[in-house]
């Protein structure tokens, strides 16, 4: 359970730290600087100098380590989610990133277990490819709501073991109650956010 809820807090952190660096947009000269999104049904123009793109996978990869993820799933992520289509191959990100097929691989094996990575076969081909879905956060955060309930599930148990008036049972108990209202603010949270990602959407006409 210990490492669980470290997982959980790691995720917050990721979070706030992803948040951070999207904001930043591409770096000039050392320093990131915001990128005005074209309106809709304007042309994006010109392509993101590569240099710029690298220096932003970085960054945005030193975040994640810096909030606990290992620096090879955060370097592969970071290269996916700044990918054009948010889809690249195996042998693509290791092009990418200078590193071998070997070390993409157990990259992928932990994104796709934290479930912000998909896996899928690319059309007409045997070749696998890794997707970084828009909604990846959404569904990492609501998976933990599954989560929140089986401890839940345990811990009155364990009240139940040792008695509500005993210090442990106290103590198990006051645990339980946090974690009740952790999964309801939850709950409320991705509501709003799903109200939120539908008006974005309408806005931007997906």
């Amino acid at each position: 359970m210990i490492l669980k809820i470290h997982w959980l807090h790691k995720v917050v952190k990721l979070r706030k730290r992803i948040n951070s660096s999207l904001r930043c947009g591409s770096e000039r000269d050392g320093a990131y600087v915001s990128e005005e999104r074209p309106q809709q049904g304007e042309p994006s123009g010109q392509r993101p100098d590569p240099e710029a793109v690298s220096r932003f996978v970085e960054r945005f990869a030193s975040e994640l380590v810096e909030a606990g993820v290992a620096r090879m799933p955060a370097r592969v992520f970071a290269a996916l989610i700044a990918s054009e289509e948010g889809v690249l191959t195996s042998a693509e990100l290791g092009e990418r990133l200078q590193v071998s097929p070997a070390a993409v691989s157990g990259a992928m094996r932990y994104l796709t277990q934290v479930g912000l990575v998909g896996r899928e076969r690319e059309p007409g081909s045997r070749r696998e490819r890794y997707r970084v879905h828009s909604d990846q956060w959404y569904e990492s955060f609501s998976r933990r709501d599954q989560v929140l309930t089986r401890w839940e599930n345990t811990l009155r148990t364990g009240v139940e073991v040792f008695g509500p008036e005993t210090p442990t049972g106290r103590r198990l108990d006051e645990t339980l109650a946090f974690f009740e209202f952790l999964q309801q603010e939850l709950m409320g949270m991705m509501e709003r956010w799903r109200e939120q990602r539908d008006r974005l959407r309408a806005d931007s006409g997906d």
